[in-house]
């Protein structure tokens, strides 16, 4: 079980009732930054320390534990507020934030923190409520929501009026061309595995059948009897598309030319 499961957890285990809080005055801290030069400018990370140090000492607390990251809020997977919120939750402790943004600009990880049972206070609103709480959050993913559409539409005017993305390699085609075949081999690759694994639970019963003689297309009204479909366009299966399933071709994916055998049925299916 990962750290995201974990914290899922939290909240269907609960007994329904909150635990009786033994350190009431006891405080695991997060920090976070959305970008690597508001980390290295210590700026954003030395604002919310300065406030958190301020509550504690003003509530005669204790800091027990800190994590800092340089992550979006948008992201729920990341590693050190799933750490704080672990630690928060063992220690019977308070998870301590400067402002209610840093801990998540999504509306979904603060319902589940606050379903979790686990105590947490934003220093920039000590006394919010649930419902201010929910606001709060739902403002906090529409301005991440809003700052990502003002980002895209200008990279899309810069590239309309000839601009360059990216490092400097893009402006010398020859150097970049394999970076290029590389990542697209890359990206090959993953296609095909999460495609093969999509039909972990079918594949067996088309292995069965074909065991047994059963034809392409008699296999694929089976498949369709059942209610199964195919993984992109959720369509009926075909002879064709489990014949691609039962074979397997061969891919490139190295950059001098090594082919490896692949199961060919991710590419289409």
């Amino acid at each position: 079980m990962n750290a995201l499961q974990q914290f899922c957890a939290l909240v269907t285990n609960r007994s329904g009732k909150r635990r009786r809080r033994k350190h009431s005055n006891r405080f695991v801290v997060y920090y976070r930054v959305s970008t690597q030069k508001q980390g290295q400018s210590g700026l954003g990370l030395d604002a919310q320390k300065a406030a958190a140090e301020a509550y504690v000492k003003e509530h005669g607390g204790e800091i027990i534990g800190e994590y800092e990251e340089i992550e979006t809020g948008k992201d729920c997977q990341r590693k050190e507020i799933l750490k704080s919120i672990m630690h928060a939750n063992r220690s019977f402790a308070t998870l301590l934030i400067a402002k209610l943004d840093r801990l998540a600009r999504n509306v979904w990880f603060t319902s589940t923190l606050m379903e979790s049972g686990i105590d947490f206070v934003a220093c920039d609103s000590p006394q919010a409520s649930r419902l201010t709480i929910h606001i709060l959050a739902a403002v906090a993913e529409e301005e991440a929501r809003l700052v990502s559409e003002r980002t895209r539409n200008a990279l899309a005017a810069y590239k309309a009026r000839g601009g360059l993305l990216g490092p400097a390699t893009f402006r010398n085609k020859e150097a970049w061309k394999e970076k290029q075949e590389t990542a697209r081999q890359r990206a090959t690759r993953r296609n095909v595995e999460v495609a093969f694994a999509a039909y972990d639970e079918i594949r067996p019963i088309v292995q069965n059948l074909r065991g047994q003689g059963v034809s392409f297309q008699r296999i694929a009204n089976t498949l369709n009897e059942q209610g199964f479909r195919t993984r992109l366009t959720g369509s009926e299966w075909s002879k064709t598309q489990v014949k691609r399933l039962c074979g397997s071709a061969v891919v490139r994916t190295g950059s001098k030319g090594h082919s490896d055998t692949i199961p060919f049925v991710v590419l289409e299916l």
